[in-house]
């Protein structure tokens, strides 16, 4: 069939209309051969009759008979081009011209037969017991360099294939199982490999579906955001319509972030289930190899995992809904603090509420005039108390504001505290740097490190640069921080409404709870008006 092959090309074969090996080949009266159907179709839609080839015109349509010579020739010629190997199939080795699909590969021979080259070692006697392997390139690859022998043998100690003559060499003394033997026990081990890396795989698929679900919660968040702040904008918009876009972008920018990142680790998920489904489909062809020699050769470089990263305390974090566009429009004016209260529900409140945590005054860094109760919850300044206590005078200490920090520190996630001021008529809560300087008077503004709400003149509230003037002293102060989005917002909890927020901000460094018994900080105090206590208070959550 081969040398048939070599006398004749496609060319030969192929009808001039659908440029196609012939399909019942006809005949025209001029000698020229076309497929029965192309020749019908070509003239069915003309006036006349004529060769496509050689333009001769027939006075009448021609009866086309079948060309039973070239019928037969091309369908011998389909059956020898299914037969020709394709790129990456092994062709034979016999054949000439054009190469047939090899069948199989003979180890003794060292070359690959067609089905037709195969037939000798299908009938002789003395070549049936030639090792017959699925066919298989670089024969020459299983032969021994050194002594021209067949690689049957397999060195445990130099984890190397050999032939019969290394065993009595080079390999002398050395543990040789048959390379069968030792493919086995390695097929065993890719199918643990090839297990651990399928649970690899299911691993980064979940955490797929994990970055997807957190960027769904995010938008939807993102979208109720930006409604319910285009609703309080809305009724506001004489006074800070333009601020509406600028709440929005930011919302959206927020959640561009998350989309972003998310979309980074699902293309760094893609990469490691791209090389893990192809390292594991190689570990799967390897396993269902009958080429021994083949599978050892390969092994070392496929049966480790690629590398790969740890995915387990990866996450996605949704953008939260916490109503920061109505903190962030508490801040836009002082003239409308009173109108921004009627509009902000106590979900603000109750969804702060939810991060309560307890905290406890730190008595190494309490100025040496505050009393502090020794559960570590109330601090006060007693009546006419000049006397300082005899303290260590640490960095840590403050030595003349009256104050005393948290020992809770503040440096990732929400935060939220409640403190009791029923009766006092100046304070300052909030939270603070770590790192400030605790001697001297205290310069309380949010570039040197403080964001605190302060009451001064017994009925005026008021934040670094801004005095918010109330007809009423709240009894209660709830104080939330939200560390990565930059919040930190005051609440008077009885009226569950919001009195001030700090929105953008940027912390560095670790936050703590700050609480100062004078509004005065450069440590002045005056007699009985500050002396009552601040109490730290469990959070009941609000209904």
């Amino acid at each position: 069939m081969s040398a048939a092959s070599s006398l004749f090309s496609e060319d030969q074969f192929t009808c001039s209309i659908c440029l196609d090996v012939f399909t019942d080949p006809v005949s025209t009266p001029c000698g020229h051969n076309f497929c029965k159907n192309c020749i019908s179709k070509h003239w069915d839609c003309r006036a006349h009759c004529d060769c496509p080839n050689c333009k001769e015109r027939f006075k009448k349509r021609p009866v086309l008979q079948v060309n039973t010579l070239i019928s037969e020739m091309a369908s011998r010629f389909k059956e020898l081009e299914q037969q020709t190997a394709k790129p990456g199939e092994v062709p034979c080795d016999v054949c000439t011209g054009t190469k047939l699909k090899a069948l199989k590969s003979c180890l003794v021979c060292l070359v690959s037969y067609c089905e037709t080259h195969l037939q000798p070692h299908l009938t002789v006697s003395g070549l049936k017991r030639h090792q017959l392997i699925a066919p298989v390139e670089n024969l020459e690859g299983r032969m021994c360099m050194k002594h021209d022998k067949q690689l049957e043998l397999f060195c445990k100690d130099d984890q190397t294939c050999v032939c019969m003559l290394c065993t009595i060499s080079d390999h002398k003394q050395h543990e040789v199982v048959p390379l069968k033997e030792e493919c086995e026990g390695r097929k065993a081990e890719l199918g643990k490999t090839e297990a651990e890396l399928q649970q690899m795989i299911q691993q980064r698929q979940l955490k797929t579906v994990e970055f997807n679900d957190s960027v769904k919660v995010s938008r939807e968040n993102a979208d109720r955001e930006i409604a319910e702040g285009v609703h309080v904008l809305t009724s506001l918009r004489d006074a800070i319509e333009r601020r509406q876009a600028e709440a929005i972008k930011v919302i959206k920018s927020k959640h561009t972030l998350i989309e972003k990142q998310a979309e980074g680790f699902i293309k760094g998920l893609d990469q490691e289930l791209s090389e893990l489904k192809k390292k594991c489909a190689e570990l799967e062809q390897l396993s269902l190899s009958e080429d021994h020699l083949h599978v050892l050769q390969n092994l070392r470089s496929l049966n480790a995992a690629p590398p790969t990263k740890d995915w387990t305390e990866v996450r996605v974090r949704s953008l939260s809904y916490e109503g920061n566009v109505r903190a962030a429009l508490e801040s836009l004016a002082e003239i409308l603090i009173i109108e921004l209260e009627k509009l902000l529900p106590k979900t603000d409140l109750k969804t702060a509420q939810q991060f309560a945590v307890d905290v406890t005054l730190d008595p190494d860094t309490a100025h040496p005039e505050l009393l502090l109760s020794g559960d570590g919850e109330q601090v006060c300044h007693p009546k006419y108390n000049d006397v300082k206590k005899k303290l260590p005078d640490t960095p840590k200490r403050f030595s003349t504001a009256l104050c005393v920090v948290g020992k809770q520190v503040i440096f990732t996630g929400r935060f939220y505290f409640e403190v009791q001021v029923k009766g006092k008529t100046q304070w300052v809560i909030g939270v603070t740097n770590e790192s400030i300087n605790r001697k001297g008077p205290l310069n309380i503004e949010p570039q040197n490190g403080y964001w605190t709400l302060g009451l001064g003149n017994e009925n005026e509230y008021y934040a670094p640069a801004h005095r918010l003037y109330s007809k009423s002293q709240t009894d209660k102060v709830g104080v939330f921080v939200d560390y990565e989005e930059g919040l930190v917002l005051f609440y008077d909890v009885n009226a569950a409404n919001l009195i001030y927020a700090f929105t953008g901000c940027s912390f560095t460094e670790t936050l703590l709870p700050l609480f100062c018994l004078s509004s005065n900080q450069g440590g002045k105090h005056s007699g009985g008006k500050h002396s009552a206590t601040l109490n730290i208070c469990p959070v009941n959550r609000t209904e």
